[in-house]
């Protein structure tokens, strides 16, 4: 091929924030377009690598996750469509733009529905590739962020900086070792009960690292059917299984670049640890249906509460993966044994809650932050949250965790009107995860055994 790009002037040539932290492989058999391509782009992306023909350009995406490929289509061997069209098939969900200077509108329309992202035609100014490439990265970026709004919408409401508050020695040990460890890309293992705030430390260990901009995806394990959590996180083609009418990126796709929070990670089943331990060691993931693996760059944190260590030992979970995922442990307390950061935390989410729900705080006196922390908070961080939040819905804190030795005409009402409220909140909640209790329950904070036991007495 002779063409040619056409030199654009400065002030015409596009800028995108999302280009300087772009990775992109130019694909193209004329040494002078990839020669153009590759000194117009250095200067703007954090890499950029050239391939003369597919199979340079295939073992380059072997070793290496490119966000953007810039793809010649008539090329000596392979034409870069019947390439993307491979590509798409192996599971390769990337940008690609196709360029080519003998195009008719049957090409185009071929490119399109191969899985290009842009057509630009040769010869173009520089400033028509590099709109292509920051229209490409914004799409795929807006993509991501989405997918992750939408499950950040499902999370459990309230800030890091509540979570993390408080005044304990543990917990100053905690703040201590996330400033220490976030910025490392090393893995780490979240332990602790239930609601003591495990995903709240992982989204701080990603806020204190380089990769704060990028994404941050947590996905409960033990809330996904054991058949289908493969392709919930390595993704999968069309027709890979039954019901999968398209193709579907994964989990660790939307985390490019950012950090996959595992919750729960002892509820993988056996056969999911042992793929998830090669993808920890090669830093790789096979979509469900796929013949090549796609370099992957995520950081991981996972999180338990159960004992791993027994399950190591009972023969439930891989010895190899726990090592893997266990570089460095953070243990949460419960709450009962950091009684100082009660009323901390309390007083935030009054504040909060109250603004939140547009009703007055109630008055946090010495005597209630007392019992508060006296009271042993067996849902932990999580259950104090729900209780001021029920307390300024009724108006009132509930007797069973502050005692009101003049208020016993109230005390057998406000239990009642107090389950009520809980019934309501519980079923709300429920629907919301359409039927599904194992989430249900990772929402509300509780266990599924206690809502399970909850529904059967109310006849759910």
């Amino acid at each position: 091929m002779t063409t040619a790009a056409v030199p654009a002037a400065a002030e015409d040539i596009a800028f995108s924030p999302h280009l300087a932290g772009a990775s992109i492989l130019v694909v193209d058999d004329e040494p002078g377009m990839r020669n153009f391509l590759v000194r117009m782009l250095s200067t703007r992306c954090r890499h950029v690598a050239e391939a003369g023909d597919v199979a340079g350009a295939s073992r380059l995406l072997e070793a290496t996750p490119f966000d953007l490929i810039i793809l010649d289509n008539v090329m000596a061997g392979r034409t870069g469509l019947e390439w993307l069209e491979d590509l798409r098939g192996s599971g390769f969900y990337r940008e690609v733009i196709l360029i080519t200077a003998f195009a008719d509108l049957d090409t185009a329309i071929k490119a399109l529905r191969a899985g290009a992202a842009d057509f630009v035609l040769k010869p173009f100014r520089s400033n028509q590739i590099l709109n292509a490439i920051a229209r490409c990265l914004d799409r795929a970026r807006l993509m991501r962020e989405n997918f992750v709004l939408r499950r950040a919408l499902n999370a459990l409401p309230g800030g890091a900086a509540h979570m993390m508050a408080g005044e304990s020695p543990s917990t100053g040990a905690v703040r201590a070792m996330i400033e220490r460890v976030g910025p490392m890309p090393t893995t780490v293992l979240v332990t602790g009960e239930s609601g003591t705030g495990k995903e709240v430390t992982a989204r701080a260990l990603h806020a204190v690292s380089p990769r704060a901009g990028k994404p941050f995806v947590p996905v409960n394990c033990a809330a996904i059917a054991p058949e289908i959590i493969e392709s919930e996180l390595f993704g999968h083609l069309k027709g890979a299984f039954t019901g999968a009418a398209s193709s579907r990126e994964g989990l660790f796709f939307y985390a490019q670049g950012g950090t996959l929070f595992l919750d729960e990670v002892g509820e993988l089943p056996p056969a999911m640890q042992s793929k998830l331990l090669r993808v920890i060691e090669d830093k790789k993931v096979r979509p469900v249906g796929a013949e090549r693996e796609i370099p992957v760059d995520v950081r991981l944190v996972a999180a338990t509460n159960a004992n791993l260590t027994e399950q190591v030992a009972a023969g439930r979970f891989r010895q190899d993966l726990y090592y893997r995922l266990n570089v460095v442990n953070i243990h949460l307390s419960p709450l009962r044994e950091r009684a100082a950061d009660v009323a901390p935390l309390a007083r935030l989410f009054m504040a909060e809650l109250s603004a939140l729900l547009g009703v007055a705080p109630l008055d946090l006196t010495d005597g209630v932050l007392g019992a508060l922390a006296r009271y042993p908070w067996p849902g932990n961080v999580r259950e104090l949250r729900n209780v001021i939040e029920r307390s300024l819905i009724l108006g009132d804190f509930p007797r069973d965790v502050v005692p009101d030795d003049d208020a016993q005409e109230d005390e057998e009402a406000f239990p009642q009107a107090l389950d009520a409220v809980e019934k309501a909140h519980m079923l709300k909640v429920l629907g919301e995860a359409g039927g599904n209790r194992a989430e249900a329950a990772r929402r509300l904070g509780v266990s599924r055994k206690t809502l399970d036991r909850k529904l059967k007495a109310w006849n759910g």
